[in-house]
């Protein structure tokens, strides 16, 4: 299938609109242990958990940018699991570790159906400080946005037969994703615009896909600590793993 057909109807019917499991449960793999890492400070007036950086990957990092600890979830938005991570995890992940410079934490996109793309380029639209902020609405309230994606297939379809400068917006639209986000601070204005930019859009398709093939995505959310693949997927498995490579 080519990759400017990503939209194609048949995908879009085939989207998982359910809380289900997004990959396989699985038990920690070898982590390096390490004696406890120092905090770092925040330069003054600053925060690590308010510091943002856009890595050169695509993805959205909070924390320090050299924090000796670099984590990387990989994440789909219409993931059940994923939205399990950003409820229970996320929190206790940025007060305990992010805040202390020791961990960075990096939010990178995985495609699992069409609808991901348009969320996710919502989410990245507006300032780089509300992109994750953003996800976590999108998770928070997962399945308020399930119900709006299979609200108006008909409408989908026809949104699907648009130029591409007029397709995503207009699904968008027909599946409430567009007042959902404008409830959440993200403009209608703002989101038509990012979604009617053909180059932005193959862009974020293309650099996705790039990433999920360098890192042998299958399943979300995956983790990345340092480079290494983890083989856990929720926050009871994966802090210790932290734990063991110097966060506590």
């Amino acid at each position: 299938m080519k990759r400017t057909r990503l939209f194609a109807i048949s995908l879009l019917a085939a989207a998982p609109l359910a809380l289900a499991a997004c990959g396989d449960e699985a038990g920690p793999d070898g982590v390096t242990n390490s004696e406890p890492l120092p905090a770092v400070a925040a330069p003054a007036g600053t925060s690590w958990g308010e510091t943002v950086t856009v890595t050169p990957e695509g993805g959205y990092m909070i924390g320090n940018p050299d924090a000796p600890l670099k984590l990387v979830e990989f994440a789909s938005h219409t993931c059940g699991h994923c939205a399990t991570f950003s409820m229970t995890g996320k929190q206790p992940l940025k007060d305990k570790y992010v805040a202390s410079g020791v961990v960075s934490f990096e939010l990178r996109e995985v495609f699992l159906n069409p609808y991901d793309v348009v969320i996710a380029a919502m989410t990245q639209c507006g300032a780089k400080e509300q992109m994750q902020p953003l996800s976590d609405e999108v998770w928070r309230n997962l399945q308020e946005v399930f119900t709006g994606l299979q609200s108006n297939p008909q409408a989908v379809q026809a949104a699907d037969g648009l130029p591409a400068d007029q397709r995503f917006a207009k699904i968008a639209e027909v599946t409430g994703l567009t007042d959902f986000f404008a409830a959440r601070g993200l403009s209608a204005d703002q989101a038509r615009t990012c979604l009617s930019d053909p180059a932005r859009m193959d862009a974020l398709i293309k650099n996705t896909e790039a990433e999920t093939r360098k890192f042998d995505i299958t399943g979300t959310p995956t983790f990345v600590l340092n480079g290494k693949k983890l083989d856990v997927n929720t926050w009871e498995t994966l802090e210790p793993l932290l734990q063991r490579a110097g966060a506590r």
